[in-house]
């Protein structure tokens, strides 16, 4: 306790779990409630996955690290009892860490964005445009009833 490492299981759970499961459910729940057939765009939910997955990945581990560094820099010991690093010794160890964090965080915050503008477009666009603003899947005009019957 008392390192990043408690920070990163933290965030591991807040991003990892919480974030994604959140993102997914906002992914579902959108098109319903704006009666639409599906998302904006299902290229973007991709990107917003991986960017927000990739983010996360990094931003945890680079914490777990800092937090193992943490605490092997505090239990180490002068031979007279003393510690041998201080505090502020300490700080400069997680530096390369706290930049992979920030690169991490970003990624996460950058597939939000994408996430929050995928959500804006699908509420915002008329269900006429609709088939137009995406070609993700092919659609068959009038339903499956207008399908072709399948041979004898």
């Amino acid at each position: 306790h008392y390192t990043d490492w408690t920070v990163a299981h933290v965030h591991a759970g807040a991003l990892g779990w919480v974030a994604l499961i959140t993102f997914g459910s906002l992914y579902t729940l959108v098109p319903s409630l704006w009666h639409r057939t599906r998302m904006y765009s299902a290229a973007l939910v991709e990107w917003h996955f991986w960017l927000a997955l990739s983010g996360t990945l990094i931003y945890v581990i680079a914490m777990w690290n800092s937090g193992l560094i943490q605490g092997l820099m505090w239990r180490t010991y002068t031979e007279d009892g003393a510690l041998t690093y201080s505090f502020v010794d300490t700080l400069v160890a997680m530096y390369p860490y706290y930049i992979a964090r920030a690169v991490g965080g970003l990624l996460f915050l950058l597939g939000a964005i994408i996430g929050a503008y995928n959500i804006w477009m699908t509420a915002r666009l008329g269900p006429e445009a609709e088939v137009a603003a995406t070609t993700d899947h092919p659609v068959i005009e009038g339903g499956p009833e207008a399908a072709p019957a399948p041979a004898e």
